[in-house]
């Protein structure tokens, strides 16, 4: 009998990828630090706070001991990348040395500007590390409907090899071995929609809304280039797959947000008590291009205004007004 997998988070991405899993024939441990909301799912056999009517499948099990957890072989981190470091350090003290630590959350480390593979290594060193990433909302996910992501990890035949252990007939996990590039695509991208809705909220039209994503998708491939990720990664699932869905449907988190800024919203309001994850990633990421010499306009515009430096009117007078010159 194969040990099971680890779903740490039992949010709406955790339960979405733990149902994936299992459809695919993978025997689920799903942790949720909540024991009231997980003696809930076990009892009703649904996460009722992200997918009433959605029946976990059967071979998902639920827990809210993390001791539980040393039992299984391979670990998917679906917290969000603020928590990396803290839920890592306690999966350190229960996870087999050799398990993979599958990176399911999209950031950068707001304290440190470390990325969250960087972050997982340092504490769990020499322990496996990868990312899963891609154009994938959990709604999607959870009720069956296709979808294609990529994991990577380093280690080319262990990132088949868990992407193979992921996929099934409706969810589709390509590979691959750059890391890194995955995991920016997966960050940069949540900045971009705050523009995009942003834009969209304004009034400003689909057509700024194009010009900001292809834009944005270019500061995004100079940034991945900078920090060692391939161009042909960015141009794939984790990369241009996820910005064409992020930035254009209020399904994304980030993007809604943006569009609540462009309607008037106080970043407060906008964030409706909810974690956006862009407002985080954007003041790391301006941050490492800075030290670097990355032009990113439109992301530094971004952290301008979710920071509190300028209004909305400014920021897209900033991006507006841009000295004309040949485009790269």
């Amino acid at each position: 009998m194969s040990a099971p997998l680890a779903v740490v988070g039992a949010g709406a991405w955790g339960t979405a990828l733990a149902n994936a899993a299992a459809i695919a024939g993978e025997d689920v441990l799903l942790w949720g630090r909540d024991p009231d909301h997980i003696a809930a799912m076990a009892r009703d056999r649904e996460n009722a706070r992200h997918f009433p009517g959605v029946p976990l499948e059967g071979r998902v099990r639920v827990t809210s001991a993390l001791m539980d957890l040393s039992a299984c072989d391979a670990a998917l981190l679906v917290t969000p990348a603020q928590s990396a470091r803290e839920m890592t350090e306690a999966l350190a003290l229960v996870l087999a040395t050799d398990a993979p630590l599958v990176i399911c959350a999209k950031g950068i480390e707001r304290a440190t500007g470390f990325f969250l593979s960087d972050v997982v290594a340092d504490l769990r060193p020499g322990a496996p590390v990868a990312a899963l990433s891609g154009p994938s909302f959990a709604d999607d996910v959870a009720r069956g409907l296709p979808t294609a992501v990529t994991l990577a990890c380093p280690d080319g035949a262990r990132a088949a090899a868990l992407a193979a252990r992921l996929s099934g007939r409706t969810f589709r996990v390509y590979h691959s071995s750059d890391l890194r590039g995955v995991e920016i695509g997966g960050a940069a991208k949540n900045v971009l929609a705050i523009a995009c809705g942003a834009a969209i909220g304004r009034g400003l039209g689909e057509s700024a809304k194009a010009a900001l994503t292809a834009r944005g998708f270019s500061e995004l491939m100079r940034f991945a280039r900078a920090f060692g990720g391939r161009p042909e990664t960015l141009m794939g699932l984790s990369g241009l797959g996820d910005v064409v869905l992020t930035c254009g449907s209020a399904q994304s988190r980030n993007f809604a947000f943006g569009e609540r800024l462009g309607r008037g919203a106080s970043v407060f309001e906008a964030a409706g008590g909810r974690l956006v994850e862009g407002v985080f990633t954007a003041q790391a990421l301006v941050s490492m291009a800075g030290a670097r010499g990355i032009e990113m306009p439109i992301a530094a515009a971004v952290e301008a205004l979710v920071s509190g430096r300028i209004d909305l009117d400014a920021a897209l007078e900033q991006l507006m007004t841009r000295p004309l010159k040949a485009e790269d």
